[in-house]
């Protein structure tokens, strides 16, 4: 104890002086409690009230998130002992996980599976609001220690969320299934953590110590620490073989959880990643090929996702397959390793987060409508809901990348970016990941186009059990397809600040 008081003077300083860079968590921090306490005090009655608490706080740190702008244009930042990296990049995720949280918390709200739960829904707000903590500190972990606690933030978070419908037998075979797949992706990751501690002697990612440490041991114990953590990190991201778990979890969980597992989450993970490689990548590290990896694994992860969508008839299986080949896209801009690659898998990632909540948001419109859950149940509906048919046309046609979207230019700059760095070394699995790309861009259109094919080109003999779903929810699914259109016409609207 005597030995650390000459420094704890320094440590407590040290504390303060990270505290600016902290503000928008700390809001999220007071946001839960605040959250918390409420659903205490006014118990089931409370939902209505946790619902606008939690809206309104994200908006408040949405606003101290801009505020840091002027530090990130200044430089990345380490606090916190180095256990937190807050830079430009990582910000811009931050933003985008945060808008998107926004839309989603409303639309928890309008779904008639989730609103049917009998405590009702303030339990899954304070839920949510700590899953967002989690995925801050995800977007600026940079010590494998901070990694490690704010993965496991976000996946015992989203085990609560995935079972929160529990008294459904297919919400509660999905929670488990989770659980179960989370703990052993989990269980490797913190195994290859250990490895890269043991080799590297330090759990610093930034003080170049953990390189020249791995850089000293067998290459191929290396690539296992290596890829061991990869893998655990391969369970957020969904890339294949660590994405078993999500058709069977989609569907079994309610539109909202599944909207949320497959773009804020994907967000952060994307952001995580992006921090642990670019000590790696800058010096150049030559024991594992980083480019290598993810450049077979985004092929695959492309073939399996978008192939295996086409033989889907659920509409919630064929949007969780879809994820995954999104995701093995994503992957592409990625493994650019520049900083325009960076900006294009920001912008990607907010214009997939984007029409794919609005999927997700008119799965839930029709199913509550017409109790339409696959694609036969679809048939007719165009003619009988316009407004909501039209949107969903517009939201895969963004989903597919066509142009007039911002899921067209989001792929254009990614097959730019891929090109541009292709053309410096001519790297081969560069060009098998642009022409994989392009062909599975083709394949997903087999798929997307059931949807409008069954909404306005097939009849049905139904004649009753429609009904009126939320009003709320139409209007809001109508204003992401305009601001879908719009990025498509003027994306520099949002390409000049990421």
């Amino acid at each position: 104890m005597h030995d650390l008081l000459p420094s704890l003077h320094g440590q407590l300083n040290q504390v303060l002086d990270s505290l600016p860079y902290f503000m928008p968590e700390i809001y999220l921090s007071a946001l839960f409690i605040l959250v918390l306490v409420t659903d205490l005090i006014f118990g089931k009655d409370s939902a209505w009230i946790c619902r606008i608490l939690v809206c309104f706080g994200l908006l408040i740190v949405l606003y101290h998130d801009l505020l840091q702008v002027g530090i990130t244009n200044a430089g990345g930042r380490l606090f916190f002992g180095e256990m937190l990296l807050l830079t430009h990049t990582s910000l811009v995720f931050k933003l985008i996980i945060d808008v998107i949280s926004i839309i989603l918390l409303l639309f928890f709200g309008w779904d008639d599976e989730l609103k049917s739960h009998t405590k009702g829904l303030s339990d899954l707000y304070s839920i949510t609001i700590a899953v967002i903590f989690g995925l801050h500190l995800m977007g600026m972990a940079s010590n494998l220690l901070s990694i490690y606690l704010s993965v496991e933030m976000v996946s015992i978070g989203s085990y609560l969320m995935v079972a929160y419908k529990s008294e459904k037998g297919l919400s509660s075979e999905a929670g488990l299934k989770y659980v179960l797949f989370g703990a052993a992706s989990s269980a490797i990751m913190l195994y290859g953590i250990s490895l890269l501690y043991g080799f590297g002697g330090t759990l610093d990612l930034f003080n170049g110590a953990m390189q020249l440490g791995l850089s000293h041991v067998n290459p191929i114990s290396a690539s296992l620490a290596l890829t061991l953590f990869l893998a655990g990190m391969g369970f957020k991201l969904s890339f294949v073989p660590m994405h078993f778990w999500v058709p069977d979890i989609y569907q079994g969980t309610p539109a909202p959880i599944a909207a949320f597992l497959s773009t804020v989450v994907k967000v952060a993970a994307f952001s995580l990643l992006v921090n642990f490689l670019t000590p790696f990548l800058y010096p150049q590290w030559h024991a594992f090929d980083f480019r290598l990896f993810f450049s077979v694994v985004g092929i695959i992860t492309m073939i399996a996702g978008n192939f295996a969508a086409t033989l889907q008839h659920n509409v919630k299986r064929m949007l969780a397959y879809s994820s995954i080949g999104h995701t093995g896209f994503a992957l592409m801009a990625m493994v650019t390793f520049s900083s325009q690659g960076l900006s294009v898998l920001a912008f990607y990632l907010f214009a997939y987060a984007l029409a794919n909540v609005g999927a997700w948001m008119l799965a839930s419109y029709f199913a509550d409508a017409a109790g339409a859950d696959d694609m036969n149940g679809y048939k007719g509906l165009g003619f009988k809901y316009p407004l909501a048919g039209v949107c969903f046309v517009i939201l895969l046609i963004s989903l597919t990348g066509l142009p007039l979207t911002a899921g067209f230019y989001g792929k254009f700059l990614t097959f730019s970016a891929v090109y541009q760095v292709y053309q410096d070394g001519h790297n081969i699995w560069l060009l098998l990941l642009m022409i994989t790309g392009a062909v599975t861009t083709v394949v997903s259109l087999f798929y997307y186009i059931k949807i409008p094919l069954n909404l306005f080109l097939r009849k049905t003999d139904r004649t009753t059990g429609f009904a009126a779903a939320n009003p709320f929810l139409l209007t809001s699914v109508a204003i992401i397809t305009i601001l879908v259109a719009y990025l498509g016409l003027f994306p520099d609207i949002l390409t000049k600040y990421l």
